[in-house]
């Protein structure tokens, strides 16, 4: 559920901030991050108690190898993540009477685009790993996505899943499915900097982790 609704509400808010901005794409992104953030921030207090806030498979694998997740709950978290990334993406699409599936024709590829992906992502994962609790996770999270769609070329996707979900929108938020695979390695990457990272921010004998 929480996959479902922040991809509905990421690629939700990308359409009726394009049609809403009448081309300027700045107000656009402005639009988007709000939503994204208060959505982000809603669904972090309201799941985290319940699931741990997992929306993302990276930090569902960050927390594995910590051993904080087990690997075949790790596994089932992934794939509920991708399918619900998915069915937020036809839902937005639904709710704007645009195609159900449509691929993304939106180019989002290059070395300055990986490298913003790794960096929204290693920031994420160490924001979230060294959050004492899913009451300050809730809004330290948010604040770092939203100040990452400004100040990384890509926007901060930062999210394997939701990456995906992306791509089968033709709209403000979407993603060419070729460039999918690109992101989702430099997400990974980025991951695994941000748990060295996290070892390094988190006191010995402390709980860090969401």
């Amino acid at each position: 559920m929480g996959a479902l609704v922040l991809a509905a509400a990421v690629i939700g808010s990308g359409i009726m901030a394009e049609r809403l901005s009448n081309g300027n794409l700045a107000v656009a992104l402005l639009a988007n991050t709000g939503a994204t953030v208060a959505a982000l921030a809603a669904l972090i207090a309201m799941l985290g108690p319940v699931s741990g806030a997992h929306f993302n498979p990276v930090i569902s694998l960050v927390a594995t190898i910590q051993g904080a997740l087990r690997p075949l709950h790790a596994a089932g978290f992934i794939v509920v993540q991708v399918l619900g990334c998915c069915a937020g993406a036809v839902l937005a699409n639904a709710m704007f009477e645009l195609p159900l599936i449509a691929m993304s024709v939106h180019v989002r590829s290059g070395t300055a685009q990986w490298l913003s992906e790794a960096v929204a992502t290693a920031g994420l994962v160490l924001v979230a790993f060294t959050s004492p609790s899913i009451r300050e996770a809730a809004w330290r999270v948010p604040a770092w996505i939203g100040a990452a769609y400004w100040f990384t070329a890509s926007t901060s996707f930062a999210n394997p899943a939701i990456t995906i979900g992306r791509s089968l929108s033709d709209t403000f938020a979407g993603i060419r499915p070729a460039d999918a695979p690109g992101f989702i390695v430099a997400q990974i990457i980025g991951g695994i900097a941000g748990a060295m990272l996290a070892r390094v921010f988190v006191a010995p004998g402390s709980d860090g982790n969401v």
